[in-house]
């Protein structure tokens, strides 16, 4: 790593001479061997923590620099969500969940935000993952940059705006009288095996957006479906038991139910079915790292 100073002083004031390094950076890139194991994605994480969490400081900030309100914005949002989901089918539909027969206004509204937020968490990533090398094209020409932790940072952008949604959703149910459970510790618990699939599927999409572009443009579509298929808008229990048991397959679904019990209805999640998820979840996490490490390689000449 001794020689990435003098690359950046060549990169900024050598004139020509700096694209022969940036060229010869690049090639330099392209002989590595990344590696791709399961211990090599934890140790790039840990090692790189500290960058991780400055650049995902710099991403939130980023993103409302120059507004009038700047971070209150990530609160505004969810709650205005929640607000016309409130009123949407509380008040015009007349919606009903069925988990209780004294169901008063807004519980439908509640459960449905809840499961909104855990598919936002899910669809932002997903959506950014094929531009995320593309979006950031001097990271690999010009730098020695680890790569695979734009994955991370999408993540903790995410996760950041989550949060936000998360304490605007028990507020409303504060609001409504209702009691936050104990149960609501777990609720970190429950989104492990969704973050680590997620992050499978980001590091996948981000390497084969590189050479595919028209990724891009699927993952919009597939997100909107998921949003359908996942018990966002209805509980797995109204669906027709030959249709329910095949949503149940549908990992998202299966954390979306689970992330309303310990919210919500005050239940324990099924461990079982926890640590199948999460098992699940490592495997594909670990083999977008993979594939992330292993395509990386031609990046520079792709790009």
């Amino acid at each position: 790593m001794l020689w990435v100073g003098p690359v950046f002083w060549l990169s900024f004031e050598a004139g020509p001479l700096a694209q022969r390094a940036t060229l010869a950076c690049a090639s330099h890139i392209g002989m590595q061997n990344f590696p791709c194991s399961p211990l090599a994605l934890v140790a790039s994480g840990w090692r790189n923590r500290n960058l991780i969490l400055s650049l995902t400081k710099r991403e939130i900030v980023g993103r409302y620099r120059g507004s009038v309100f700047g971070l209150a914005w990530s609160f505004f949002n969810p709650l205005l969500m929640l607000a016309i989901y409130t009123f949407v089918f509380s008040v015009v539909f007349k919606a009903r969940w069925g988990i209780s027969q004294d169901e008063g206004r807004g519980e439908f509204a509640i459960l449905l935000f809840s499961g909104m937020i855990v598919h936002g968490l899910f669809a932002e990533c997903v959506n950014r993952a094929p531009g995320l090398v593309l979006g950031n094209v001097n990271y690999v020409k010009k730098i020695v940059f680890p790569l695979e932790i734009l994955a991370w940072v999408a993540l903790g952008s995410s996760l950041f705006h989550m949060s936000v949604s998360w304490v605007v959703l028990l507020g409303a149910q504060w609001l409504l009288g209702h009691i936050i459970p104990a149960t609501v510790v777990l609720y970190p618990v429950v989104l492990f095996p969704l973050i680590l699939g997620t992050m499978g599927l980001t590091w996948f999409l981000a390497g084969l957006g590189v050479y595919l572009r028209d990724v891009g443009q699927v993952t919009g579509m597939f997100t909107t479906v998921m949003l359908f298929i996942s018990a966002v808008f209805f509980p797995l229990s109204a669906l027709p038991p030959a249709y329910r048991q095949w949503l149940q397959y549908n990992p998202l679904a299966v954390v979306i139910e689970q992330s309303r019990e310990v919210l919500i209805l005050g239940r324990i999640p099924a461990w079982d079915t926890w640590l199948l998820l999460t098992a699940v979840g490592a495997v594909m996490a670990w083999l977008g790292f993979a594939w992330f490490q292993k395509t990386r390689k031609g990046f520079a000449d792709v790009l």
